[in-house]
């Protein structure tokens, strides 16, 4: 168990060294030489040494934790919060969650009261006031994934308009022509980059997009369900369907199974960002793949640059996607 009463100036007199060294190697100070640290290490943990963060924030004016804004409903959140989580520790920061729902002002108010040093935004929508408020106060923040696009502002997004354009390729190759969309809310950069995409890449084709073949919702599995209704319930059904994510393509696969229409026989669907569920053998989804884990350790490393009072820079880097060919695609019925 560790000893509350122990401090670091017990832990200076059993390793041999001063009490900042010892403050200093175990912030993960990379000054501190890895003989040094080991034996640090060594005496802390014979005597049970808890540093205390609340002291160290006191003196450094430094929580060492970094919030991540997150919806714990999104697929997308399992595969950041790990990367995220990682790559702060390896910066020797903690990582904390704020769960948000819109403009939550109880997770600004635990934002802005300097309880942590910076922030990851992944629930971030256009225009976003949360975004604004951390520019407003200077708090270092980057955007993973959705962007407000506020001048001023780090973000880290995929390349949605090719990701998009790669599955009207892949479709209109196969010969169809009525492709139909459910498309992401209005309000997230995702769903409008990747909207944008899929239109442009259609009239590239030369292929016109019937009013009747679009639907519009969320990121859900029953905005995949309810778009599926309404897209089948067309006087002239689509060929295919464009989903706006992968529980939204996942939504509908399983309406499709519901309704006895065959996937990919009478109707192909293609889903985006490749979450684990896709992969399932009773989906096998055809999707773009999005490198989210890379996504979020660069994230990371951005951030932490900001808080080592590097040059600041607000980059819009957009990653490169992959399409992932499994059974839900095929040359349309007849």
């Amino acid at each position: 168990m560790p000893d509350v009463s122990v401090t670091s100036r017990d832990v200076a007199r059993l390793a041999g060294v001063s009490q900042p060294t010892v403050s200093r190697a175990l912030r993960g100070d990379g000054r501190i030489a890895d003989a040094t640290r080991e034996r640090i290490e060594k005496a802390a943990g014979e005597l049970g040494y808890v540093p205390n963060e609340l002291g160290r924030g006191l003196s450094t004016r430094s929580t060492r934790q970094i919030a991540m804004v997150a919806d714990l409903e999104s697929p997308l959140y399992p595969t950041l919060v790990g990367p995220l989580h990682d790559r702060f520790a390896e910066h020797g920061y903690r990582m904390v969650l704020l769960a948000e729902r819109g403009d939550d002002q109880v997770t600004y108010a635990r934002l802005l009261d300097r309880s942590v040093d910076a922030a990851v935004l992944t629930t971030t929508l256009l225009n976003s006031s949360l975004s604004q408020l951390l520019l407003d106060r200077a708090l270092p923040f980057v955007e993973l994934n959705r962007l407000s696009g506020l001048p001023g502002a780090s973000s880290l997004t995929a390349d949605n308009l090719a990701g998009a354009a790669s599955c009207v390729e892949l479709l209109a190759g196969l010969g169809h022509r009525r492709i139909g969309a459910i498309f992401g809310p209005e309000s997230t950069s995702t769903a409008r980059d990747r909207e944008a995409g899929f239109r442009s890449a259609l009239a590239s084709a030369g292929l016109p997009l019937d009013p009747a073949h679009v639907s519009r919702g969320w990121f859900t599995y029953d905005d995949g369900v309810r778009g599926f209704d309404e897209l089948m319930s067309a006087a002239v059904r689509p060929t295919a369907i464009f989903c706006g994510n992968d529980m939204v393509a996942v939504g509908a696969l399983n309406r499709a199974v519901q309704l006895g229409i065959d996937v990919p026989g009478d109707v192909s669907l293609v889903g985006f960002d490749d979450v684990p569920i896709a992969s399932w053998p009773c989906f096998r989804l055809t999707t773009v793949r999005v490198d989210l884990a890379s996504m979020a350790r660069a994230a990371a490393d951005h951030l932490v640059r900001q808080l080592a009072n590097e040059p600041r820079s607000a980059p819009l880097e957009a990653y490169g996607t992959e399409l992932v060919l499994r059974r839900t695609h095929a040359a349309p019925p007849g």
